[in-house]
């Protein structure tokens, strides 16, 4: 249930930057720890309804802040910074439509059961 949990709350967050940006997010990204479980990579990846990609180096936020930092002491360009970024695996979504949706509505159902706990 946890795993999943992970899952469902990054396509709230996800769902969440759609709205604001005004537009489809076609593609994730993933870094840290959890994409070292493909099982938890690939229910992403159905749950949201895109590829889940994962990079060659799973913790790409602190190569990112190394990479930035190179960039702004001239060791090397921004494009430079970008070319060492490599594709481990990519996840595709194989679950239907109404699957995901099904699964996407229990989960917001449970959340909302859940809030009045906190006052329980």
């Amino acid at each position: 249930a946890t795993l999943e949990a992970i899952a469902y709350q990054s396509v709230d967050a996800v769902r969440a930057i759609e709205a604001a940006g005004g537009r489809p997010i076609t593609s994730l990204k993933a870094d840290g720890g959890a994409t070292a479980n493909g099982w938890l990579m690939k229910f992403q990846a159905d749950v949201l309804g895109v590829p889940v990609i994962v990079p060659e180096i799973s913790e790409t936020t602190a190569l990112g802040a190394a990479m930035m930092a190179g960039v702004g002491a001239a060791l090397f360009t921004e494009s430079d910074a970008a070319a060492r970024w490599r594709e481990r695996v990519r996840y595709e979504p194989q679950m239907a439509a109404d699957e995901r949706e099904r699964l996407l509505g229990e989960w917001h159902r449970a959340v909302e059961r859940s809030r009045d706990w906190a006052g329980a």
